[in-house]
């Protein structure tokens, strides 16, 4: 996949291209459907699929106040994008400069003189644009205008739920990873590095990886089932450190029982031994085991763990096979 972040003076392998344009937080099942369009319309007219997606989201930069919490960083949404196949991802500076270009001039200046596309899919509800000017009638105009073709995207549902960010965020907040893997097509999951901590899992007999989930959206406190990406990395000296796959079991929250205040996830991996302080790791969310609570002392707090992390190893077991159509 090549990356572009700028929409001019590009080369002839980057122009003439079937161009999904959207946000894509999540790169969720909706989402697909409006790729997918792209990508059939790319074999039609014998050329390549490719995105056009903003960074940071716009509503951080117009209404940061009320700006949603991420189902995604940049880079996790390049990755999901690779993984699909995605040829070309122009990822543009969303900033206020760009929100104060009307649609026309978007339009002109970066889909047909930048781009050249030769095919725009869009869903039925995107806008863009100063005020929003831009939508699915007048692209159907500068399409013909300009000899693009367009292809507009009707919402796609998982029963009487249309597949939208809004919705993943609420399974999320709620808890309900089942539901939000569904609405996504694949497991929740965040991004970053093992950050430093007080150590008590260790004396315990349950070392954790610690993580911060900064700008992600907030799931509910509480024990979850884990699936976690230890990513390739460097060790001291530059040797090389080995990624791997693992089960797990994390809590989310705020530590009761030692009388924390700040959010904090916690991931202890299963059949794991080594330092992972530093490393980057991708924490996939598959099932909540149950809220967050206070206990009152250490034993009683070594005991539930055990018992969720035995209970974890099972929904982790039952979820193997489990799809996200």
């Amino acid at each position: 996949m090549r990356l572009y972040r700028h929409f001019e003076g590009l080369g002839p392998e980057a122009r003439g291209l079937a161009v999904a344009l959207g946000n894509f937080d999540g790169v969720h099942r909706g989402h697909q459907a409006v790729i997918g369009a792209a990508e059939s319309a790319a074999r039609r007219l014998n050329t390549r699929p490719a995105v056009l997606t903003f960074e940071p989201h716009p509503r951080s930069v117009l209404q940061p106040d009320r700006a949603p919490g991420r189902l995604q960083t940049p880079a996790d949404k390049l990755r999901v994008l690779d993984e699909i196949g995605i040829a070309a991802v122009f990822m543009l500076r969303f900033d206020r400069l760009l929100a104060a270009m009307p649609a026309e001039d978007f339009v002109e200046r970066v889909l047909w003189r930048g781009l050249r596309v030769a095919h725009v899919s869009i869903g039925h509800d995107f806008v863009f644009g100063k005020g929003r000017g831009g939508n699915a009638k007048m692209l159907e105009a500068a399409a013909q205008a300009h000899g693009f073709s367009l292809s507009v995207v009707e919402p796609r549902a998982d029963g009487d739920t249309i597949f939208s960010s809004t919705a993943i965020r609420a399974a999320i907040a709620g808890g309900d990873m089942i539901r939000a893997a569904r609405l996504l097509g694949r497991p929740w999951s965040v991004s970053g590095r093992v950050r430093g901590g007080d150590r008590r899992g260790r004396t315990i007999g349950f070392p954790t990886a610690n993580v911060a989930i900064g700008r992600y959206a907030e799931p509910a406190t509480g024990v979850y089932a884990i699936r976690v990406n230890l990513l390739p990395g460097r060790g001291p000296g530059g040797v090389p450190l080995p990624g791997g796959h693992y089960g797990g079991v994390a809590n989310f929250g705020r530590r009761p029982t030692f009388d924390k205040r700040d959010l904090l996830l916690e991931a202890h991996l299963f059949d794991f031994a080594g330092d992972l302080y530093g490393r980057r790791v991708e924490i996939a969310f598959i099932e909540r085991i149950r809220p967050e609570r206070r206990f009152d002392g250490i034993e009683a707090l070594k005991a539930q763990i055990a018992a969720d992390a035995e209970q974890a190893r099972s929904l982790l077991a039952r979820a193997a096979d489990r799809r996200y159509p």
